[in-house]
């Protein structure tokens, strides 16, 4: 057992981590609060422009497409994915969770013949495709907390310029979709071409988000002054849209998850505070007992010794006294 000394040092460092904790765990619910606000204030919208997005791709015809984002590549072999983490830690498994999801994904969308290229969004994501061997084309961190669209355009423009250039076939978003304080589930969802994804493969159902049934028939667009000049000008805005909603979301569901993982923490530090506070008292017991039986032993060695002495004295006296008759 350890001695008295470390014991105590060990339940400081305890408590001090606590605090640590509550304290992240206090700023951390005050910013969750925050980005659930501000995700919830634009879903509905977001939810509302896909459902727009997907009756103007099927006004196409087959054959034919409005716009180059709306164009479905056959055989796609050219694969970008957008992943969305963080870029701290200390958020359980929140990163772990979006980056294996969105690896599975792609391993399984890529089988022979196809390329996978990364543009990652958050410095956690980024260093594990990194350690994995993936190639990150461009790379976004330390995005503000008080996210607006106008920090989204670089990464609308660099996924767009992919597509239009011919370097990606089909882009796909990764991000932590937000539920609620204590669930977040990590999904994938096509973002270009502006169609939804459609496969037979179980794997790939099981990370595809499920986006809201969308009537396309018995509704049809009018452009003015033509299709090409309002599809220019509307279909990046809402590419801006969709990313903008995923980091949203991927913020929502990073707080939350920071904020329950440093709640689990500071219960935890109270629980090994409570048992190292029991191992001091028992070890603090075990010492006093161990000075009180050394006192005890050496009085009892002290008294032996006196007697002995007493009985010496006695012995020598009554030899002095024997010679003396």
């Amino acid at each position: 057992m350890p001695n008295v000394r470390e014991i105590r040092k060990r339940i400081k460092s305890v408590r001090n981590i606590g605090q640590v904790t509550r304290a992240l765990e206090a700023v951390s619910a005050s910013r969750a609060r925050k980005a659930q606000q501000q995700a919830m204030a634009s879903r509905a919208y977001a939810q509302k422009a896909w459902e727009v997005l997907v009756n103007v791709a099927s006004q196409g015809g087959a054959g034919r497409a409005l716009h180059p984002l709306l164009e479905v590549r056959p055989n796609p072999t050219r694969i970008c994915m957008l992943l969305i983490s963080g870029d701290r830690g200390l958020a359980g498994a929140y990163n772990t969770n979006i980056v294996r999801v969105a690896t599975t994904f792609a391993r399984n969308l890529c089988q022979e013949n196809c390329s996978v290229q990364w543009i990652s969004v958050g410095r956690k994501g980024r260093d594990a495709l990194l350690r994995m061997g993936q190639p990150v084309i461009a790379q976004f961190s330390h995005l503000p907390a008080e996210l607006t669209i106008t920090e989204v355009i670089p990464i609308a423009r660099t996924v767009i310029d992919e597509f239009l250039e011919g370097r990606a076939d089909q882009v796909f978003i990764a991000f932590t979709d937000f539920k609620n304080t204590l669930s977040q589930e990590p999904v994938v969802v096509n973002l270009l071409p502006l169609r939804p994804f459609q496969t037979d493969n179980p794997v790939l159902n099981t990370y595809i988000k499920r986006e809201p049934t969308v009537t396309t028939e018995g509704r049809e667009y009018i452009y003015e002054p033509s299709a090409q000049e309002i599809l220019d000008e509307v279909l990046p805005r809402f590419i801006q849209l969709q990313i903008y909603q995923a980091i949203l979301e991927s913020q929502a569901s990073e707080h939350s998850a920071r904020m329950i993982a440093m709640r689990n923490a500071s219960e935890n530090a109270e629980a090994l505070a409570a048992d190292l506070q029991l191992t001091f008292n028992k070890a603090r017991q075990l010492a006093i007992t161990s000075e009180i039986l050394d006192i005890v032993g050496g009085v009892e060695a002290l008294r032996e010794q006196a007697q002995a002495v007493v009985r010496d004295m006695q012995e020598a006296y009554l030899k002095t006294a024997a010679a003396a008759r």
